[in-house]
């Protein structure tokens, strides 16, 4: 398979621009296969593509055949800034919009005043899937980090296509990965939130069965496990939209909760003075 992609693309440089626009794209949308699929068949993941596939100059973009690259661009963009501030970084959080959503409208100014002292830098981006955070450490994204703590929620949006097991064994790829590029530091690995309003949702049995699963890997010294989804719940197990006005994403009363939930592990990595 890489030989002949190679070899296309090899053979794209001699035609015209369009193609090789095509042939670029091929490459970027193979680099975003899950990476231990890639590292089994190939030996070694696609790389970060050098440049992205764009219109000509002077081409009305409007009517140019493109793809929507914004993750891959994204990706690349969070790479170089954390890449400027990679030697004060001390706590890391990272997974999908759940934890994207600490800098927009919902988690911002809890972030601000919890974690803006303790240069924090947040990897997490909306619609990530446990396949795509070992993509970005991949290519790089905490190189250079020497963070005391990172803290990790990941696999909610695999549950439309993947097995309990098979999400279980995503989440903890990246928690290996993490360990191997940043071994100097604790892993808080955070249950997966519950979703949907009834405790009767069929998302609620499978994420009861991963976080099971994935609470294995506390191993009480470099990974600790923490479950506050009952913190999220009513009595009877229905999640309330003053938390979760989709029941899914977390509002600002949401975010303090899931903050005071982690503040006695912040706390001890980072003592306050």
């Amino acid at each position: 398979m890489k030989k002949t992609i190679r070899n296309l693309f090899a053979e794209a440089m001699s035609h015209n621009p369009f193609r090789r626009n095509i042939i670029a794209l091929g490459l970027t949308v193979t680099s975003l296969m899950p990476a231990y699929a890639l590292a089994a068949e190939n030996s070694s993941v696609w790389p970060m593509p050098a440049e992205l596939p764009a219109a000509p100059a002077g081409q009305n973009t409007a009517t140019y055949p493109m793809p929507r690259l914004d993750w891959v661009a994204r990706v690349k963009a969070n790479n170089e800034r954390a890449h400027s501030v990679a030697s004060s970084v001390q706590l890391i959080f990272d997974g999908d919009s759940i934890t994207d959503g600490w800098q927009g409208t919902g988690g911002k100014a809890i972030w601000d005043a919890r974690y803006g002292k303790l240069n924090a830098f947040d990897f997490g981006i909306s619609g990530d899937r446990t396949q795509h955070v070992l993509w970005r450490l991949a290519q790089g994204q905490a190189d250079g980090m020497h963070p005391k703590l990172i803290a990790i929620m990941i696999g909610t949006n695999n549950l439309g296509s993947n097995t309990p097991e098979q999400i279980a064994e995503g989440v903890q790829a990246v928690v290996a990965e993490y360990r191997k590029r940043c071994p100097e530091a604790v892993i808080l690995l955070q249950a997966i939130f519950p979703r949907g309003p009834e405790a009767t949702n069929p998302a609620r049995a499978k994420i009861k069965e991963i976080n099971s699963i994935i609470s294995k890997l506390d191993d009480g010294k470099n990974v600790i496990y923490i479950d506050f989804s009952d913190k999220f719940l009513n009595a009877d197990g229905t999640l309330p939209p003053e938390v979760m006005p989709d029941f899914l994403h977390p509002n600002a009363k949401g975010y303090e909760i899931w903050a005071d939930a982690i503040q006695p592990v912040i706390d001890k990595y980072f003592p306050q003075k």
